[in-house]
């Protein structure tokens, strides 16, 4: 058997749920590798065709949605809303979640893990390749991050493309420079603020109550182009803003709340979306 592989394909961005963590972003890079005969080309797959099938499969299928292990004990859909979910906590707070099902994916799982998702990605590509390919191999994996870097998941609902979904999310590292140099502290304190965190957006609140726990909860609704959301979440999970939550809002308010504390000082903050893209804000 001859084999082809594709290092860094694409990369992943996505949301899951953990049952300590809560709900998480997430962005892995991925290899691929095909295995099977040589066809008339002396092929076992046109590179020209990888982009074009591959990686659409994979963006499709899990890129920019909810990864939901449905073995998980504190599992349980609506009775009455098949677009809703709750998911309680290993502390018995808990979450619910409501979108079109274009926005999740379902596990038959306990746990979201690397090895779950690329056999659920696998076997959806073996349906979709020519027969002289007879074998896939998908391998997901964090960026190697030197230096401060924190989980958040938003959703953006005035994106026409699937950002709109209300939870999908990013590993993301940080970069903050005072007067042209690395803030190491700072980026720290970032990384440990927003560690496993929703960034919403105020315009999109629509309740706040406590719960008969004590527990603060923070319920965001919108509706967008591929129907209606709505995220409930513990209020302690969620880190607000006055504006959308895209990356360049993000940069921009760390880069402000910065300036604040240091206002004689110049600052530049780089803020990723996953790996090697995001924003830059100066003041």
């Amino acid at each position: 058997m001859d084999h082809l592989f594709v290092d860094n394909l694409t990369v992943i961005d996505f949301a899951y749920l953990d049952g300590q963590r809560g709900l998480v972003g997430e962005s892995w890079i991925t290899d691929v590798v095909l295995g099977g005969e040589l066809d008339e080309q002396g092929m076992v797959f046109d590179f020209s065709n990888v982009k074009r099938t591959i990686k659409r499969v994979i963006d499709e299928r899990v890129d920019h949605r909810l990864v939901v292990p449905r073995e998980y004990e504190g599992f349980v859909p609506s009775e009455d809303h098949p677009d809703t979910f709750y998911w309680t906590l290993k502390d018995g707070r808990r979450i619910v979640h409501r979108s079109p099902e274009e926005a999740v994916v379902w596990l038959p799982t306990r746990q979201v893990v690397p090895s779950a998702v690329a056999a659920l990605l696998e076997q959806e590509l073996m349906a979709v390749l020519p027969s002289n390919v007879t074998s896939v191999s998908i391998n997901l994996r964090e960026e190697v991050i030197e230096g401060a870097y924190y989980h958040y998941v938003h959703g953006l609902k005035k994106h026409l493309g699937n950002c709109q979904r209300i939870a999908h999310g990013h590993r993301s590292p940080i970069r903050i420079e005072r007067n042209g140099h690395r803030d190491y502290d700072q980026e720290r304190q970032w990384a440990k603020l927003w560690q496993d965190i929703y960034v919403g957006s105020e315009e999109d609140v629509v309740q706040r109550k406590v719960a008969a726990d004590g527990t603060h909860y923070v319920t965001f609704e919108y509706e967008a182009n591929q129907g209606e959301f709505a995220l409930t979440l513990p209020e302690d999970r969620v880190y607000m803003l006055d504006t959308d939550t895209t990356v360049e809002f993000i940069a921009a308010h760390i880069a402000n709340t910065l300036k604040q504390t240091f206002p004689n000082d110049t600052i530049r903050v780089k803020a990723y979306e996953g790996v090697g893209k995001g924003a830059i804000a100066e003041r």
